[in-house]
């Protein structure tokens, strides 16, 4: 049987086509090269904004016009868990009107194998959790993803080994939450706060980090046994949160020179009352901290970013805040979205979609003239 994989969206689902790959080769299939001769179509969806759930239509609607016959076609990725996590049914019925010819099959029921191909290649993305614990008001990974779930640390290890000694030069770690990694197979059943205190328990201590008090992770130890793997020659992560960018974690990456010096540091809002209406747990000064304490420790270090324009109640006000922030950081890449509605949101069920197009357009071209023209000056 003849396999076409199509990927749409972030490292998440690339790492997951790569994981797709694998099972179908292992099953003795034989890649297509052209999605016009293949006997079997796997789309690995991405529903963060409007657009990537366009895309997926389009994909199977011009199919439909190449071929007389339509090939099997399974529908993965976010598309697919959304619509299983969504109890009322609405979500399937509306895209099924769109797409009626296609199957869904959540990525954690493809029983795929945990590591995916890494051959003839330089650079591997290797995911080490998958799903949030975050809810943002305008994300979709809590429902497309399910709850956070880290692999086994020894897995890890030894798919970047096994990716080394395949020639890989450059590994990615990967996840949603990427340095949130390990909290939750630290067993926390006796972990508590007493009066606002922290309170030592047989097995992890809560630890305070941007105001909050946290479940320590394991990334620190992770980035830090990978980096010293014989052979790499850099690591990096995506995409990592400031709340739990710790002190620890700069101190790894500080120390360890293989380790890459751009970090992706989303921010979406330099606004106080947008990132409290985003969900996000710090402030506009405490990320502003964070990265003077990142530059501080690291050499050489540059940022990148996630920001998205237009968010429900976004005054222009509340937009210049996010504009000042930007000059100050410096920011060498963003990825600058217009608010999309999302269904199953807290946004969409509370805030409503208030900004007009034409004025988030606007908004998004203010920055990407910063970021951008302003890099290549």
């Amino acid at each position: 049987m003849k396999y076409h994989i199509v990927v749409f969206g972030c490292a998440a689902n690339v790492a997951d086509g790569k994981r797709i790959e694998t099972y179908y080769e292992d099953q003795g299939h034989i890649k297509s090269s052209s999605i016009e001769k293949a006997d079997e179509v796997i789309v690995v969806t991405c529903m963060i904004r409007e657009s990537a759930e366009a895309r997926v239509y389009g994909l199977v609607r011009n199919l439909g016009k190449k071929r007389r016959t339509l090939p099997r076609i399974i529908i993965t990725g976010c598309m697919a868990g959304m619509i299983v996590r969504d109890t009322t049914g609405k979500l399937l019925k509306r895209i099924k009107k769109r797409i009626p010819t296609v199957e869904f099959i959540p990525v954690e029921e493809l029983g795929l194998p945990e590591a995916g191909i890494h051959k003839n290649e330089t650079h591997a993305l290797v995911h080490i959790s998958n799903g949030c614990n975050n809810f943002c008001t305008y994300c979709v990974v809590p429902y497309a993803r399910g709850k956070e779930i880290s692999r086994p640390y020894e897995e890890i290890i030894k798919e970047c080994q096994d990716a080394i000694a395949h020639g890989i030069q450059t590994i990615t770690l990967v996840g949603q939450n990427v340095n949130s990694y390990g909290s939750d197979l630290l067993n926390n059943a006796e972990c508590k706060m007493q009066n606002g205190e922290l309170v030592k328990s047989k097995y992890i201590t809560y630890v305070k980090h941007l105001g909050k008090m946290r479940i320590p992770t394991l990334f620190p130890h992770l980035l830090k046994e990978v980096s010293e793997l014989p052979g790499l020659v850099s690591v990096d992560f995506i995409s990592s949160n400031p709340w739990d960018f710790s002190s620890e974690l700069i101190d790894v990456i500080a120390s360890h020179e293989t380790v890459s010096r751009q970090i992706h540091l989303p921010v979406q809002s330099g606004d106080d009352e947008v990132l409290k209406r985003m969900n996000r747990w710090y402030t506009r000064n405490e990320y502003m901290d964070l990265i003077a304490i990142i530059r501080e420790k690291v050499s050489g270090v540059s940022f990148s970013t996630d920001i998205i324009v237009g968010f429900p109640g976004e005054t222009k006000e509340q937009f210049e805040n996010t504009v000042d922030l930007c000059k100050k950081v410096g920011f060498v890449k963003a990825y600058v979205a217009i608010y999309s509605d999302r269904p199953m949101t807290v946004a969409h069920k509370t805030l409503g979609d208030d900004i007009p197009f034409a004025e988030k357009k606007r908004r998004w071209k203010v920055l990407e003239e910063l970021i951008y023209k302003g890099n290549k000056k």
